[in-house]
Order: C-alpha cells, then sequence, then structure tokens
C-alpha cells in the first residue's frame, strides 16, 4: 500500500473514532441528565393530592394539607349568607387545626351582612370579613386612607331566590320587574299578572334602601313578613330560602319568555312540608342557566401582618376540595 493510501485509512479510522466517541460522550450526558430528572422528580415530586385551578394555584385535598397556618385567636364576620357555610366548615377547621382559633363577632350596631363586615375589617373589629358582594370603590378608598388594601378571595358561587306568600298566585318574575318592585315603580301585584293586592317587599338593614320595604334585621324576621302578608316579597340567598316551608320561591327569568326555577323540579308542595323539602338547583347556577347569580369572597386586610395571613389562610381551607365539598353540603356551588 502505498504512503497516500495509508494516510487516507488512518484519517478515515479517526473520523470515525471521533465519532463514536462523540456519540458516546452525547449519550452519556443524556443519561446523566435523565438520571439527574429522575432523582429531582422522585425527591421532589408533583404532589397527587394536589390540583391546580385555571388561576395556577395549587391547592391540597384535605383540610390538613396546608401549609404555615398561624396560631392565635381571629374573628371574623359578615354576610349572613354565609351562616351555612360557616357552620359546616368552622368546626372542622377546628378540629384538625386547634391553633387556628376562630371566633365569629356580630356588629355592634345593625345586623350582619357584607357592608357591615367590611366594615367591621376597616375599624380592626375583625381579622378578615365574608362578603356575599365586591368590595366597593368606597370601601377601597377607606382602607387607603387607613394605610392598607383589601383584597377579595373567591370561594363559592350563591344563587338569589326571591319568595312570596304560598297563597298568592305567582310564579315567576323577571329581574326587570323585581328591580322595579323594589325601585317602587311596581306597586301593585296586577301590575305582573297577579290579583289587585299591593306589594309589600321586605328588606334587610344595610341592604335596601326605599322607604317602602319593611326593614328586618334577620332572614328569619323577613320571612316571617312574607308569611303574615298576601302581598310580601323577599329576596336572599336560595340556601337559606328554597327549602323554607312557609314561603314560596318563584321561576326567575332574564327576559318574559325564559323563566328558571331556583329548585330542583318537581317542586314539592308546601304542604308536604317539613317531611319534605325543596332543595336548591346547583346544576342551574353552575352553568349560568339561572339569571341571578353572585360570588361569595373571603375580604382580606393586606397588611403584611397576621391578620393577611390568617386571612388567606382562611380562604385556602375553603378552596381544599374538603372545603369545596362542605360548601357543596351547605348548598352552594363550589369553584372546583
Amino acid at each position: 500500500m502505498s504512503a497516500k493510501k495509508e494516510t487516507t485509512t488512518l484519517i478515515i479510522a479517526l473520523v470515525i473514532a471521533l465519532g463514536l466517541m462523540g456519540a458516546s460522550v452525547w449519550w452519556l450526558t443524556k443519561e446523566l441528565d435523565w438520571g439527574r430528572r429522575l432523582l429531582t422528580d422522585s425527591e421532589n415530586p408533583t404532589p397527587s393530592e394536589e390540583i391546580v385551578n385555571p388561576g395556577g394555584e395549587t391547592y391540597p385535598e384535605t383540610l390538613a394539607e396546608v401549609q404555615n397556618v398561624p396560631r392565635g385567636l381571629f374573628s371574623h364576620g359578615g354576610s349572613s349568607t354565609w351562616v351555612s357555610i360557616r357552620v359546616a366548615v368552622d368546626p372542622a377547621i377546628q378540629t384538625v387545626w386547634p391553633q387556628f382559633q376562630l371566633r365569629y363577632t356580630d356588629p355592634v350596631r345593625g345586623a350582619p351582612s357584607s357592608g357591615t363586615g367590611i366594615q367591621m375589617l376597616l375599624d380592626n373589629q375583625l381579622t378578615f370579613a365574608m362578603s356575599a358582594r365586591p368590595i366597593s370603590d368606597a370601601e377601597y378608598q377607606k382602607a387607603r386612607d387607613r394605610g392598607f388594601t383589601l383584597k377579595e378571595i373567591p370561594v363559592a358561587i350563591d344563587g338569589i331566590a326571591i319568595v312570596v306568600h304560598p297563597s298568592l298566585p305567582i310564579s315567576r318574575i323577571t329581574i326587570e320587574q323585581f328591580d322595579a318592585i323594589y325601585a317602587g315603580e311596581i306597586t301593585n301585584w296586577n301590575q305582573v299578572g297577579g290579583p289587585d293586592l299591593k306589594i309589600q317587599p321586605y328588606g334587610k338593614i344595610d341592604r335596601d334602601s326605599n322607604p317602602s320595604v319593611i326593614l328586618t334585621s334577620t332572614t328569619t324576621e323577613a320571612l316571617r313578613g312574607v308569611a303574615s302578608n298576601l302581598g310580601g316579597i323577599y329576596w336572599a340567598s336560595a340556601p337559606l330560602l328554597v327549602s323554607q316551608c312557609m314561603v314560596k320561591p318563584l321561576a326567575v327569568g332574564r327576559t318574559s319568555n325564559n323563566f328558571v326555577p331556583p329548585y330542583k323540579l318537581p317542586f314539592v308542595p308546601l304542604s308536604e312540608c317539613p317531611q319534605r323539602r325543596n332543595e336548591v338547583n346547583l346544576d342551574v347556577f353552575r352553568s349560568g342557566e339561572y339569571p341571578w347569580s353572585r360570588r361569595l369572597v373571603v375580604v382580606v386586610k393586606e397588611n403584611g401582618q397576621l391578620d393577611q395571613q390568617a386571612g388567606e389562610t382562611y380562604a385556602k381551607f375553603l378552596l381544599t376540595e374538603q372545603g369545596q365539598e362542605l360548601i357543596r353540603k351547605a348548598g352552594f356551588v363550589s369553584l372546583r
């Protein structure tokens, strides 16, 4: 073999050898990288007990798995709509986290409501508040004047029910008609297809302002008024009203040709109550088919202190799967 051919053969062999070495290094590097990722994943697994919500946050399955739960006595209060959630959730929290002590606090003046709860939070009488409406611009400004901000954390969806006297021959109402009644523009039931009978709206202190509305301090008081007045009408959270034996819930419509009842069909005659009760139809609230719903929110004081941590932790409890299940059992639509 000539020297030229030998040189060419050596060059080819060297290129092949270098190629094999490069491939080996690449394979080894990939294997080491795969091994590192495998080790990392095994040390920090994606928790199977956590679910990622559409906003990207993760919440544990159970109350016991919530992290960084503060210790102390925390006062909360606000909307009366929250009563069934509070009764269901608070004891469960206390059982698992006894150091997270909860104390429900009524307002000194006025009835429990979203407004009084937020005001008590602003006045440093509550650690966090429970609201059935968004924070108003005026409330945001009051917080800024006091050197902090307010944050609302949605935890559930609530549907509003409208109820009347059981004997009133009316079974449905539009949102527009309802608004006109509470504005004092519609004053007789014959204006909405009923009998010639004066309409008597009942409302809540700190919520309804029309002079024609009889104001009450509690839902129970309002229901007693409607039950004793053939022309009475009242509105509040569906879980508080639909199962009542002494008033009749109405189907509600966005328009006059599409009415949706807040209760499951068929309607249970009130004569069969309390042996059988009407139940809230959560499906129509969840789908948006029912025309009147709202979000329930935890209102947190953003001040970088224990109050903020406690309020955010309470919301985390409610957003666990266990908390959401308790919310569903209380008659509200869960967000998860």
